[in-house]
C-alpha cells in the first residue's frame, strides 16, 4: 500500500510541476506510466469451438419477404424457401420444371419466353435451356396480391423483365406480362415494346451502335428487379447491371407495371429505361436493392461489385440518397459513373473473410436484400460461397444497425437471434483482445483475415503495426476508433458466432471499408 500511495503522490507531483512551469511542458501520461500490454500479437484459434450452419437449401440472389412471422426468399432458377428463424430454410420450390409449384406452369403460358430466356426465343439462349433469374416478391397494398417480378435472360444483355402475381406469398405466381427489353438491335426491335414509347430513329441512334449491335455501355441489361415502396408512398422499381448500369423505373401501383417518364438527359433520364443511378461501360455492378429508414430518412441502396464465383471477388456495397431518384452516395459523397474504376466508389460491407468459430471461409458474398422487421431490426441477407473449391451456396442473413452518421454496419456473424444493449456494455465487456479483419476495398479473391488487435482499458489501440484510439460513447453502443489515422464509426454488440459461442463484436465503418472485431470471453 505505501509503495503504491508513493507512485500516486510522485505522479500527482509531475502533473503539479507541469502545471507550474505553464504550456511549454507537455505530459505525456501513457509514456510515464505505460500500460503492460502483451507485444505477441500472433494469432491463435486454440479452444475455439467451430461449426457451420445449415442453412438446408440453396437459393441465389436471395430476395426476401416476410409476411406474418413467416420468411420468404426467392431466388434464380425458379427456387424459393422459408424460415421462422433466419437460419434454417424449409424449401418451396426450386428447378426448371413443371411440377414447380412456384408457378402456375410458366412453360405452357404464351408469350413468357418470345423474346429471351428460352432456346426458342428471338434471342435464344447460349444452352438451349430456360434461364429465369433473380426474382423479387412484394405485396402490392392497392390490389392485395403478390407481386413478383423477375426475369428471362437469354446473353449477357438481352433479357426481358417480367411480372407475375399470386394470392399467397409461397404462390403459385401466374405470369401477366412483360416489361422491359434489353439486347436488341436493329432486327429484333420489331420484337419489343420500345418503339411504344420512343421513335425509331432515337431507338436505333441511341439504343444501337453503328455496328449494329445493342449499346450495352450506355443502357441496361434489363435483369435483377427490384420494388419497393417509397415514404410517400410510390412503388419504384430498380434493375439493371455490368450493362449500363443500374436504373429506376416508377410502377403504377394500380397495375403493377412500369411508367416510362419523359426524357430527361442531362438528369440521366431515358424516356424508355428511367434514370441511371450508378455506373455504365461495362463495370461490375449489379443486384441492386433500396430500402427506406425512417429514423435516419435515407434511402440505401445495395450494388453487388465482382464475378459471382468463389474466386470473382462478389461482394456487397451500399449508397445513400435523401431522395429516392438520387444521387446516391458513398461515404466519400461520390458515386461511380461510365467507366470509373469503381474499385473507390461504394461502401463495402462484406466480402470474402474468415472469422474464428466459422469451418471455411465464406467467398463472393453478394446479391443482397435487405428489410426492417416488425421488431425494427435491419437485417442484410445474400448468398455466400466457401472455401472449399466448389460453387455450392447457401443464403445467409446479418442483422445490420446505423452508426451515429447513418451508415450500415454489418454484424460479423449470422444472426441468432441477438439483441444490441441500447444503454451500450460496460468497459470490463468491451476492453480485450479482438479477432479483427479488414474487409478492404478491393475487388478480388483474396480472403480477409483476423489480425490481433487489443482495446485497452485506457481507450489505445494496439496491433502489429496498428496504433489508435477507441471510445465508447457513453450510455449507447456507438464506438468509434481511429487506427492508422482512418476514422472508424460503428457499433458495439454482444451476439453468438456461428458455433453458438456468446461474443462481444464490433462492426465499424470508414474510408469505404468495414471492420468487424470479434472478442471471446474468458
Amino acid at each position: 500500500m505505501k509503495k503504491k500511495s508513493k507512485i500516486i503522490i510522485t505522479a500527482a507531483a509531475v502533473v503539479v510541476a507541469a502545471a507550474a512551469v505553464g504550456t511549454a511542458v507537455a505530459l505525456n501520461y501513457d509514456k510515464l506510466f505505460p500500460e503492460k500490454i502483451d507485444s505477441d500479437f500472433t494469432v491463435s484459434y486454440d479452444g475455439i469451438k467451430t461449426a457451420s450452419i445449415k442453412a438446408g437449401v440453396s437459393v441465389h440472389d436471395p430476395s426476401i419477404l416476410e409476411v406474418d412471422g413467416t420468411y420468404y426468399i426467392f431466388g434464380s432458377h425458379m427456387s424459393a424457401a422459408s424460415s421462422t428463424d433466419l437460419r434454417t430454410w424449409t424449401s418451396i420450390g426450386n428447378g426448371y420444371t413443371p411440377s414447380n409449384p412456384l408457378f402456375d406452369n410458366l412453360f405452357a403460358t404464351e408469350h413468357v419466353f418470345d423474346y429471351s430466356g428460352s432456346g426458342g426465343s428471338v434471342i435464344p439462349t447460349d444452352d438451349g435451356g430456360k434461364h429465369v433469374w433473380a426474382p423479387d416478391v412484394i405485396y402490392n397494398k392497392a390490389q392485395g396480391l403478390y407481386y413478383m417480378y423477375f426475369c428471362t435472360s437469354s446473353t449477357w444483355n438481352a433479357s426481358n423483365l417480367c411480372y407475375a402475381t399470386s394470392e399467397k406469398p409461397e404462390g403459385p405466381y401466374t405470369w401477366k406480362g412483360a416489361l422491359i427489353y434489353s439486347g436488341f438491335t436493329s432486327e429484333s426491335i420489331g420484337a419489343t415494346d420500345v418503339l411504344d414509347y420512343v421513335t425509331e430513329d432515337y431507338a436505333l441512334s441511341n439504343y444501337v451502335t453503328l455496328g449494329d449491335e445493342y449499346d450495352y455501355e450506355d443502357y441496361p441489361n434489363a435483369i435483377d428487379p427490384t420494388v419497393f415502396y417509397d415514404e410517400d408512398g410510390k412503388m419504384w422499381m430498380v434493375y439493371g447491371s455490368w450493362s449500363g448500369g443500374i436504373f429506376l423505373l416508377e410502377i403504377d401501383e394500380a397495375t403493377g407495371e412500369v411508367i416510362h417518364p419523359e426524357a430527361d438527359p442531362e438528369n440521366n433520364v431515358d424516356a424508355y429505361f428511367g434514370k441511371r443511378l450508378l455506373g455504365g461501360g461495362h463495370k461490375s455492378i449489379e443486384g441492386p436493392y433500396i430500402i427506406y429508414d425512417e429514423q435516419s430518412g435515407y434511402y440505401y441502396l445495395f450494388v453487388s461489385y465482382g464475378s459471382l464465383t468463389s474466386n470473382g471477388g462478389y461482394q456487397i456495397r451500399v449508397f445513400r440518397s435523401e431522395t429516392v431518384d438520387g444521387d446516391y452516395v458513398d461515404m466519400n459523397g461520390q458515386y461511380p459513373t461510365k467507366g470509373l474504376n469503381h474499385t473507390y466508389y461504394g461502401l463495402k460491407l462484406s466480402g470474402n473473410y474468415y472469422l474464428p468459430s466459422l469451418t471455411k471461409a465464406y467467398m463472393a458474398t453478394g446479391h443482397n436484400s435487405a428489410f426492417v422487421d416488425e421488431d425494427g431490426k435491419m437485417y442484410i441477407v445474400y448468398h455466400t460461397r466457401f472455401d472449399d473449391g466448389q460453387e455450392y451456396h447457401e443464403p445467409r442473413v446479418h442483422q445490420f444497425f446505423l452508426n451515429e452518421e447513418g451508415w450500415p454496419c454489418m454484424l460479423p456473424y449470422a444472426t441468432d437471434g441477438e439483441s444490441i444493449s441500447a444503454e451500450g456494455y460496460d468497459k470490463d465487456e468491451i476492453v480485450g483482445e479482438y479477432y479483427m479483419i479488414d474487409q478492404g476495398t478491393n475487388v478480388d479473391a483474396e480472403i480477409a483475415e483476423p489480425v490481433k488487435v487489443i482495446l485497452s482499458a485506457r481507450g489505445n489501440v494496439y496491433g502489429d503495426g496498428i496504433t489508435g484510439t477507441w471510445e465508447a460513447k457513453s450510455g449507447t453502443y456507438y464506438v468509434h476508433i481511429t487506427m492508422n489515422e482512418v476514422e472508424y464509426s460503428g457499433v458495439f454488440c454482444e451476439m453468438n458466432d456461428e458455433a453458438g459461442t456468446p461474443v462481444m463484436t464490433f462492426s465499424m465503418v470508414g474510408a469505404n471499408k468495414s471492420i468487424w472485431g470479434v472478442k471471446y470471453f474468458e
